[in-house]
């Protein structure tokens, strides 16, 4: 049956190149957690930068699952609203580390740097919070499919 863009497109996989330039462009991922027989899956605002996604969250069900099992999966994806349905999503896995002394900074700064205002300018650093986490999550598969239409 045909979509409103007269035709359902074959999906194909995207290069490497893409799925870097998607990571980059995009904000949120969904985060898969499993631990003790239990899956998890919650948004993450998220910065990408080499072969690797950085997030800060607040302590919880999710850093719980993580500290028992730091294997993650990650999915991200657009949908456009130009009423064609074309789509890209990515999924990866990869492991979830906790940050700590030296290596929050970078991260950070990433993520001042990735969100900064309109004004191009990079928010200035803040103290972290009780309870905040900063984490960083090494992709080691990463596969990537469109439909354009």
């Amino acid at each position: 049956m045909a979509g409103p863009g007269g035709g359902r497109g074959s999906p194909r996989e995207l290069s490497s190149r893409e799925i870097d330039e998607f990571l980059r462009a995009q904000r949120i991922a969904r985060l898969g957690c499993h631990a003790d027989g239990a899956t998890y899956v919650v948004p993450l605002i998220y910065a990408y930068e080499d072969d690797a996604v950085v997030a800060v969250t607040t302590e919880g069900r999710k850093t719980t699952m993580l500290r028992a099992n730091p294997r993650v999966c990650v999915e991200i994806d657009q949908y456009d609203a130009d009423g064609k349905g074309s789509w890209r999503s990515v999924i990866a896995h990869g492991t979830c580390e906790e940050l700590s002394g030296d290596a929050i900074e970078p991260a950070l700064a990433l993520m001042r740097e990735r969100f900064a205002l309109t004004s191009g300018r990079a928010a200035p650093p803040r103290r972290l919070g009780p309870g905040v986490v900063v984490l960083r999550i090494n992709l080691d598969e990463v596969s990537g499919r469109t439909v354009e239409r």
